[in-house]
């Protein structure tokens, strides 16, 4: 069901600094700071060969990423994960037994994509984010 790893999310609390070591100690390509209020965070894109890193910063009073950093400190968030068709793997998940995040229900995602993530619980501990291609 699932496709090729899309990215992983990396939570920072200084989204400046963060970017700054990517760009310079490292050599990458960043991308400009993008906000999603609607997910409460700021992210900014690492282009690799073969994926992407995103680094999340809060965004916001209600950010899901300051509790995260809160409770946590800064590390890595979530792995995203492509599928064909978000729809037949929310189905395909629910009939398993699989618990999603909120009401399971896609939301559009920081590609424009849709997006959905999948409990910590279900997967050893890591979110899991599924993105349509």
């Amino acid at each position: 069901m699932i496709g090729r790893l899309n990215h992983v999310a990396v939570a920072v609390d200084d989204l400046e600094a963060a970017t700054a070591k990517y760009r310079d100690l490292l050599g990458a390509v960043v991308s400009d700071p993008e906000n999603h209020p609607e997910h409460g965070v700021t992210v900014v894109f690492i282009e690799l060969e073969n994926t992407k890193i995103e680094l999340l910063a809060p965004f916001g009073d209600n950010s899901p990423i300051a509790s995260f950093l809160a409770k946590r400190g800064g590390g890595i968030h979530h792995l995203c994960y492509e599928v064909d068709s978000i729809k037949n793997a929310v189905e395909h998940l629910r009939i398993n037994g699989c618990r999603t995040l909120g009401d399971g229900e896609p939301k559009v995602g920081a590609h424009g994509k849709p997006v959905v993530f999948l409990h910590p619980g279900e997967f050893n501990g890591t979110l899991i984010e599924l993105e349509e291609l």
